[in-house]
């Protein structure tokens, strides 16, 4: 952090962490005015001539951190104006003593001037090219190349041993209810959900089982099948394909790829148009972290 960074810190923190005891600047009580309501123009407060504007206030507020941006309106923005005053009394001081001369200030003044138009100009274009009609229509392209795969719902009853298993099939053959046997017999932890597994895809379950219940109709109950966790009695409940996600399951996806296609787009085509000349000098890179910005 640079040594004015560290110095306007000093200044801002103390400040907003100091919030609702702050801002005890006299204020002059104007002479009645016709009521105008407030624009960015508005002027708040003028410091030797300089004017603090609402505008300066809205755009403060907007560059803090977010567990600052939380305070009350009512909170924030006596604490603001007085930062505002604070940094402006600051500013000017600098400013007569020369340090506005230094070269990495115009620079890094050229840089934010540079980023915001940037982030600006590249919202707007976002906001007009994700809209929705586009996010349909990429929707409609992203599911026309999806396939539909089989779906399973099965039910299924886990004991230790195959003769338990045998016995459970005999059971059922003799009428018994598959979801209450699950609930008085199972060990595993569907059992007192009647044994249900909900849906599932191909190899989702452990092969032994995934194949045991590709191979059933539906309503069929399988012999037992042993897999690493005990013995198995299967049910297959229902199948159907899997049905494809919805709008608003990918609306999110699908919106971050239309905004990243459309800026590089954007910055493709602003290239093409642009002329551009780098000059090839071989510059060490680590001359970044060792020459002074705001230094003579």
């Amino acid at each position: 952090m640079t040594h004015l960074a560290k110095a306007f810190g000093a200044v801002c923190l103390p400040m907003l962490t100091a919030l609702p005891l702050y801002a005890q600047t006299t204020t002059e009580t104007p002479a009645e005015t016709p009521v105008q309501a407030p624009s960015l123009a508005t002027v708040l407060a003028t410091v030797n001539g300089t004017d603090i504007t609402l505008g300066h206030v809205v755009s403060l507020r907007g560059s803090l951190p977010e567990q600052y941006r939380q305070f009350p309106a009512e909170v924030l923005y006596p604490g603001l104006i007085d930062q505002l005053i604070d940094q402006t009394l600051l500013a000017n001081k600098a400013e007569a003593d020369g340090l506005a001369a230094l070269p990495g200030v115009t620079q890094t003044l050229e840089n934010e001037r540079r980023g915001l138009l940037a982030n600006l100009g590249l919202e707007a274009l976002l906001d007009a090219a994700v809209t929705d009609e586009a996010l349909q229509a990429a929707y409609e392209e992203a599911i026309s190349g999806m396939e539909q795969t089989e779906e399973f719902n099965a039910s299924h009853i886990l004991v230790e041993t195959e003769e338990e298993a045998n016995a459970l099939v005999t059971r059922l053959e003799n009428g018994a209810d598959f979801a209450a046997l699950a609930r008085e017999a199972s060990i595993g932890p569907s059992g007192p959900n009647g044994g249900n597994l909900g849906w599932f895809g191909p190899g989702q379950m452990v092969p032994t089982f995934d194949a045991t219940v590709q191979a059933l109709t539906v309503g069929e109950i399988s012999a037992p099948v042993e897999t690493q966790f005990g013995w198995h009695v299967v049910i297959l409940n229902d199948q159907r394909l899997a049905p494809l996600p919805t709008l608003a399951e990918l609306s999110g996806q699908l919106g971050d790829q239309l905004r990243q296609q459309t800026v590089r787009n954007e910055i493709e085509s602003l290239r093409d148009a642009a002329e551009i000349t780098e000059t090839a000098l071989d510059v060490d890179p680590s001359i970044l972290l060792a020459l002074p910005l705001y230094q003579e």
